[in-house]
């Protein structure tokens, strides 16, 4: 078994990929209501088929698939699941959609189904039952999985995958600091100290669907920048937005070569590597280093920590959701409604939970109580990512519109055109503003 898949991104050798084993697993104590489930009858002769985003870590995959067997057996509902990657999987959601056919449920990106809200079946009974029984639901959660200005769950969050700062904390140190710094002006410092001494950063400026749309939303939100006001006007080109793309262009030099083209796999390749000291992204990076005996150094010098503040007063980060949703074009909604509530059950919930060591951060507070928050204090910064108070289109609704410049890369397209020298700040602005508005209209 690999410790971290994906095109074998890593590289990592054949001894420790054998290595692996997933972690143990036992039923935390988690506060759980006695609450009653909905009453979902399974249509006859219902079979499902599922689509979600390839793993980045084995026991994603690993686990999703003993939970669909268990439910399988629970229920004698076949289902077939597709693991489809990260960049592939908007395009098959799309065709799906627009074609009325394909698999019934999709695991999708947190926008989606605000993107197709009027092909999704309505999931407000299964998200209330759960939302009870598991204490509620974060905040975050909550605005990917309801219709904007209702109460309609229209898909039901089943985790998020957050951001902070990976480091290397000799080379940190090295380079004059002991800690992440959380303004922007020591940040460029300790960017540009850890260049000088030969260990320098690496964010994504490529379409990375995770990756560089975390970075690039922090350069903004970090600023007080954002896409769109409260009113659903774009206001993206402000005097925020121009800071920040000023500071992007002093933050670039300093970077790794080749972050223009990188794509999701590409800084946990570079910082596994030991090529970079420093960047964004999930658990992934530090779970395949605590698997590999070969790694035990970097797994002791290996932290993470928020991503500076700038002049926001909470952390200016989002979390990358995974959204579940039922088409309409289902013949069997309620055993796909009752496919997700079984998969958000502590007895498969919690287990998928761990053996990702929190890779994909759960929606639901309860779950904020399982052991495996407490396993590792080096994974504490993940642990409340879908808490996070920023969202794909800030300030302005979740809705189609910003579901669509989320997947045009609107954005990040900016800051990697003035971080290159493509553009200035004024031109790239003026750009992507033109781009926005073709979707807010």
């Amino acid at each position: 078994m690999n410790i971290i898949t994906r095109r074998s991104i890593l590289g990592t050798s054949t001894a420790a990929a054998a290595s692996l084993a997933l972690p143990n697993f036992a039923r935390s104590a988690i506060p759980v209501a006695d609450v009653a489930p909905p009453k979902l009858p399974l249509e006859n002769g219902a079979t499902l088929r599922v689509l979600r985003p390839t793993k980045f870590l084995d026991p994603d995959e690993v686990i999703f698939r003993e939970n669909i067997a268990k439910f399988t057996a629970a229920t004698g509902v076949p289902v077939r699941v597709d693991f489809v990657g990260w960049e592939d999987l908007r395009p098959q959601v799309a065709v799906a959609a627009n074609t009325g056919a394909g698999p019934d449920v999709v695991v999708a990106w947190p926008d989606d189904p605000h993107i197709y809200a009027d092909r999704v079946v309505e999931v407000s009974d299964i998200a209330e039952y759960l939302g009870k029984k598991y204490g509620g639901w974060y905040s975050l959660a909550e605005r990917y999985g309801k219709k904007w200005g209702t109460n309609n769950w229209i898909s039901i969050p089943m985790g998020g995958s957050g951001g902070p700062i990976v480091y290397r904390k000799s080379w940190v140190k090295e380079a004059g600091f002991d800690a992440i710094p959380t303004d922007h002006a020591n940040f460029l410092k300790l960017c540009q100290n850890l260049k000088k001494i030969g260990h320098p950063s690496g964010f994504a400026l490529g379409n990375a669907v995770g990756d560089a749309n975390s970075y690039c939303h922090w350069l903004l939100w970090s600023h007080g920048g954002k896409l769109v006001d409260e009113d659903n006007k774009v206001a993206i080109n402000s005097k925020e937005t121009i800071e920040a793309l000023k500071y992007a262009k002093e933050l670039y030099p300093n970077f790794i070569d080749g972050t223009l083209g990188w794509q999701d796999p590409s800084n946990n390749k570079a910082f596994f590597a030991e090529q970079i000291a420093m960047t964004q992204n999930g658990v992934s990076v530090y779970f395949a280093f605590k698997n590999d005996p070969t790694k035990a150094a970097q797994t002791a010098d290996t932290d993470h920590a928020p991503m500076p503040l700038g002049v926001s007063k909470t952390r200016p980060e989002t979390a990358l959701i995974l959204n579940a949703m039922v088409f309409k074009h289902s013949k069997y909604p309620n055993a796909s409604k009752e496919f997700i509530r079984f998969m958000m059950e502590q007895d498969q919930y919690e287990k998928w939970l761990t053996g990702c060591i929190g890779y994909w951060a759960q929606p639901l507070k309860a779950y904020a109580q399982s052991a495996v928050w407490t396993s590792d204090p080096k994974i504490a910064a993940y642990r409340d990512t879908c808490g996070m108070e920023y969202w794909n289109g800030y300030k302005g609704p979740i809705s189609q519109a910003s579901g669509a410049a989320t997947a045009d890369y609107v954005n990040v397209q900016m800051f990697a055109a003035v971080s290159s020298g493509q553009a200035t700040p004024e031109e790239a602005v003026k750009e992507a503003e033109r781009r926005a508005k073709r979707f807010y209209r």
